[in-house]
């Protein structure tokens, strides 16, 4: 019988597909893993209720957990509590950096379309003289942004509370 312990050790190996070196735990989608007996329930929140990625993630999510024996899988997306990118793990947030997407910064105060962008330092040399270039990036829950140092266009994980 597997344990709880495991089965969030083998959702480690599941990864975003749009973002391919964030798994589904560091992006903080994976809301809880519960063991009834030989059943395993996941429940999962998406990033944003429309995520074209949230399917995939639970066929990936049934693959992993069933090439490691686990039978009797069932996953629950729930939409409330909405996701945050607080949920995000520090590890994900140096994995994005990594990867060349800026992580989510502090937008407490930046909750309105119209407020000024966000200052966001550039993950590929730090400066934070950088722009807004779209509110939409490579996908909806992205930025795109430029670093006027380096001239190296980014990502931007915009942040959602």
């Amino acid at each position: 019988m597997v344990t709880e312990l495991e089965i969030w050790k083998y959702l480690e190996e599941v990864f975003d597909p749009e973002v391919p070196v964030l798994t589904v735990v560091d992006l903080g989608v994976v809301r809880a893993v519960k063991i009834n007996g030989n059943s395993c329930h996941v429940v999962i929140t998406p990033t944003y209720s429309g995520c074209p990625a949230m399917k995939r993630m639970e066929e990936d999510i049934i693959d992993k957990l069933t090439e490691k024996g686990v039978e009797n899988i069932t996953v629950e997306l729930v939409l409330s509590p909405a996701w945050t990118t607080d949920w995000l793990t520090e590890k994900g947030r140096i994995k994005l950096r990594e990867y060349g997407i800026a992580p989510p910064e502090n937008e407490a105060d930046k909750s309105t379309l119209f407020a000024d962008p966000v200052i966001v330092p550039c993950p590929q040399c730090s400066s934070k003289n950088t722009r807004l270039v779209s509110q939409f990036g490579s996908t909806a829950c992205k930025a795109h942004y430029q670093c006027n140092d380096c001239l190296e266009p980014f990502d931007y994980f915009k942040c959602l509370r």
